[in-house]
């Protein structure tokens, strides 16, 4: 990360994303509150072309739009003329030029890196035989339970639902049922539910159903179901085909849908998995996703149980079961209800690790490399969603990040999926698919023969050690620190290129240097 990057991210993580900027308000035809978001989801260039030729106009409405941030109402308001200074710093690097005709259009041109000529980014997708306008889903989950909040999400872009699951029984939900592990300034680490499935009747949804599909035809409906014998499976899918659903996904993996036949306790079981998936495949001729549990050692073995039992394709990850938050004066964890909690499932950006390595493992597996893959599991901004694709994922699902920052999630993953493919010569998402995965080999074919030395900028160092004391107490004693001034001096004959002072300095003033050989 670069001192620019590092500026920006720092000025604009204080900005509390306000549904409606007050500086945007204040400011007369710019929004500085919607480039701030832009920034806060990685999308650069959709910053950079809210500015382009107005830079001066925003200068000189800065102070009125920062004398108008809620954050100034209890504290110093967002640096609203500091961030536009760095990103007029920042606009060298950026040709926008290419991108101002608006993001998924399909009418841009461009030329890419390789010199190919780009004639725009086609974000549509084709997935077990359906077209998606774009690979953004809503996943199952509060976020996609009744007919006004998928509406208001398919009017804002987003290409289609995983319904909250639904079921022949409704669920007596606990109070509260959220809670979040924060670290420093970020408040959504991580994020834990007690949500079951959904709290409407199997006759609300199933209309929920009917009247989206009628105003939203071209919008992609997919059914989560769970049910609790072969019949309940059966009959499931077929009421939801005959609503208007256009795929049906199997929860198999609800961490808190406890007992027998239940959640994440049939997808732990490779013979229940392809007996309800077999039952579901007996109920409809829709595409059948069986959505697995990351609460397994290899999810490869599910997954191919769901395949013998008619499953299309595979949904991956579900929640993690987990434990948060210990108040030290009652004891409980959190969500706390009334003194008590329990395992459940675990969620947000701090997964995503984790369920791209389960999305390897099945994209890997020769007899699962090409099975389809809906792919979930800590999705915030458009570069998370195209790891997921790079790995091989067809389409994308997220709920954590809307659940904090809303559906509007959905404008920079767009433009920023777009601008990028443009930039890079990428035509079509199915292009973009399984790059990654050749990348991603055994450790023993890891290159062991050379070594990658830390390249300090001593002009952007400040001085502050934390690189000195990275390496001193938790890798190889092979900085000291400058005396004077403060700034690291390696030593070269003990470092052994793990970069750990790469990662840790808050300025991005040591960087990847050169690669040589360990015999020179």
């Amino acid at each position: 990360m670069s001192v620019c990057e590092t500026k920006l991210q720092e000025k604009t993580s204080a900005c509390l994303l306000c549904n409606r900027p007050s500086c945007d308000e204040a400011g007369a035809g710019i929004t500085p509150g919607r480039v701030i978001r832009a920034l806060r989801f990685e999308n650069m260039t959709g910053a950079m072309k809210l500015i382009s030729g107005k830079e001066d106009v925003y200068m000189e409405q800065a102070d009125k739009c920062m004398a108008a941030c809620r954050k100034g109402i209890y504290d110093n308001p967002v640096d609203i003329k500091g961030i536009i200074e760095v990103l007029k710093e920042r606009a060298g690097g950026i040709d926008v030029t290419a991108f101002k005709d608006g993001a998924g259009t399909g009418v841009k041109t461009c030329e890419g890196e390789s010199g190919d000529v780009c004639t725009g980014a086609d974000l549509s997708v084709e997935f077990l035989g359906v077209k998606f306008e774009n690979p953004f889903l809503l996943s199952s989950s509060v976020v996609g339970s009744n007919y006004e909040m998928v509406a208001r999400a398919f009017d804002m872009g987003w290409a289609g639902v995983a319904f909250k699951t639904i079921g022949f029984f409704v669920p007596d939900e606990v109070s509260p049922r959220f809670a979040t592990l924060k670290k420093e300034g970020n408040p959504f680490v991580g994020f834990k539910n007690l949500e079951q499935i959904s709290d409407h009747s199997l006759e609300e949804n199933l209309a929920f159903f009917r009247q989206l599909k009628k105003d939203y035809p071209t919008k992609i409906i997919i059914a989560s179901i769970m049910g609790r014998t072969e019949e309940e499976w059966t009959k499931l899918a077929a009421l939801c085909e005959e609503a208007g659903a256009d795929m049906i996904e199997c929860n198999f993996s609800c961490p808190q849908m406890v007992g027998e036949g239940l959640g994440c306790e049939v997808g732990i079981n490779n013979e229940l998995v392809e007996t309800y998936t077999r039952a579901v495949r007996k109920g409809t001729k829709l595409p059948v996703l069986a959505k697995m549990t990351p609460n397994i050692t290899k999810m490869e073995e599910p997954a191919k149980a769901a395949l013998r039992g008619g499953a299309d394709g595979i949904a991956a990850i579900n929640t993690i079961k987990s434990i948060m938050n210990v108040n030290f004066e009652t004891y409980a964890t959190a969500p706390s209800v009334a003194g008590r909690s329990s395992v459940s499932g675990y969620s947000g950006k701090a997964v995503k690790p984790i369920a791209l390595r389960f999305i390897h493992d099945l994209k890997k597996d020769p007899e699962l490399k090409d099975v389809p893959v809906s792919g979930m599991g800590g999705i915030e901004t458009w570069k998370d969603a195209a790891e997921f694709i790079a790995l091989g994922c067809g389409t994308v699902q997220v709920t954590t990040a809307v659940m904090q920052y809303g559906y509007r999630i959905i404008e920079d993953m767009i433009e920023g999926l777009s601008d990028y493919m443009i930039s890079h010569g990428i035509g079509h998402v199915s292009d973009l698919m399984g790059r990654a995965l050749e990348t991603i080999v055994a450790a023993d074919d890891l290159n062991r023969s050379t070594i990658q030395f830390p390249a300090f900028n001593r002009k952007e160092c400040v001085g502050c050690g934390r690189c000195y004391l990275a390496c001193m107490d938790g890798g190889h004693q092979a900085i000291r620190q400058d005396e004077e001034t403060g700034k690291p001096i390696l030593i070269g004959k003990k470092c052994v290129g793990c970069q750990l002072c790469v990662l840790t300095c808050p300025l991005g003033a040591i960087r990847p240097g050169m690669r040589v050989d360990k015999k020179r």
